[in-house]
């Protein structure tokens, strides 16, 4: 799916919510909800609001790593950005150039061979690229510690349309959890930036669950807008019970995310059942294959050519993204990761305005 709009340059939300002006916070963005074509425009923490009891929010617990680190290849500065951990303990790497502005742009990565040195000695040594023909993200063999040169050298990917560097703890979650192994997500887990321990603590009391997976994302192709690569993923018992109780008592399943709707369709079954799964998935959701167990999804705003929008289209439909994407353009909302969100319900009994022209 790719959407006929374009988003402005002065849409994309260039620093988190809460530093764009006194007494701000994390919740201090728009929410755009969505039934099919019906529209309402909300501020997010009109969030509980929408929902009801017997929801079940599914939220993603991976980590944001510090996973853009500055080298050399021969005299060459070069930034890494590490996307993924393999089994055998080699990484996903992508390779870029800085561009003297604090970003970076795109580079080839390779040739085979091809040696980068990295803070404290760190080196990395390009083996083959993780697709076949692929030429952006490469597995490289890895001497020394990557999560603890992460810790020590690291800073959070940052693209082009964003102000500054941030820290860390700007690119993290209320769910986020630490993992022994020192893995998590290249990038954050955006759709749930916006959640505070307050909010939570209000759904939680209106009866609305939550069910924690794990989907540890790799980078992002900003420019390509490729489908996405395999990724580590798991949803444990408890939660694969917590779906199919939610189900069967009427409640809404809804995904906290595109990773929480990846995690947790990889692990419902043809008969719509989820049962407990860890290991790697390639599933990419489409409209084709639909969605067996997810009835709606907050997340944020994606570029017109983004495969995420396959997703989208999945759990609402062509027509109803197309509009409630030119309705978010018409009311100036904020793209990107540190920008507003969208709730995507499913439909009601359609008193509400339309987004097709008929009522608004």
């Amino acid at each position: 799916m790719t959407l006929a709009v374009r988003v402005p340059e002065e849409l994309s939300a260039r620093v988190p919510a809460e530093q764009r002006g006194p007494g701000l916070g994390r919740d201090s963005v728009r929410l755009l909800v969505s039934r099919g074509t019906e529209v309402t425009h909300r501020t997010f923490t009109e969030l509980p609001g929408e929902l009801r009891a017997g929801d079940l929010l599914v939220v993603n617990t991976s980590p944001t790593l510090a996973a853009a680190v500055d080298g050399r290849i021969g005299h060459a500065r070069v930034v890494v950005h590490f996307s993924t951990r393999g089994d055998d303990g080699r990484w996903a790497v992508e390779l870029r150039d800085p561009d003297g502005r604090g970003t970076t742009r795109p580079r080839a990565g390779g040739p085979e061979g091809t040696v980068a040195v990295l803070p404290g000695g760190v080196r990395l040594v390009w083996e083959e690229p993780l697709t076949v023909g692929g030429a952006r993200l490469w597995w490289v063999r890895v001497s020394g510690d990557v999560p603890a040169l992460m810790r020590r050298h690291g800073r959070a990917i940052r693209y082009s349309y964003t102000e500054r560097d941030q820290p860390l703890s700007v690119y993290q979650t209320v769910f986020a959890l630490p993992y022994a192994d020192g893995v998590g997500s290249a990038e954050m887990p955006s759709a749930s930036r916006p959640f505070t321990a307050r909010l939570v603590a209000e759904l939680v009391s209106r009866g609305v669950q939550f069910a924690p997976v794990t989907l540890h994302t790799g980078v992002a192709s900003v420019e390509s807008h490729e489908p996405p690569y395999p990724e580590r993923f798991e949803v444990p018992e408890a939660s694969a019970r917590l779906v199919n109780a939610a189900r069967a008592g009427g409640g809404r399943v809804v995904a906290v995310g595109t990773t929480a709707v990846r995690a947790v369709e990889s692990a419902a079954g043809r008969d719509g059942v989820v049962r407990a799964a860890a290991g790697w998935t390639d599933l990419v959701v489409t409209p084709e294959r639909g969605v067996r167990v997810v009835d709606g999804l907050l997340t944020g705003l994606h570029e017109p050519e983004a495969s995420h929008l396959l997703m989208l289209e999945a759990i609402a439909g062509h027509n109803a993204m197309t509009c409630t994407y030119a309705e978010a353009l018409r009311h100036l909302y904020l793209w990107h990761e540190f920008g507003d969100v969208h709730l995507i319900l499913p439909e009601n009994s359609g008193h509400g305005a339309h987004c097709n022209g008929n009522r608004l």
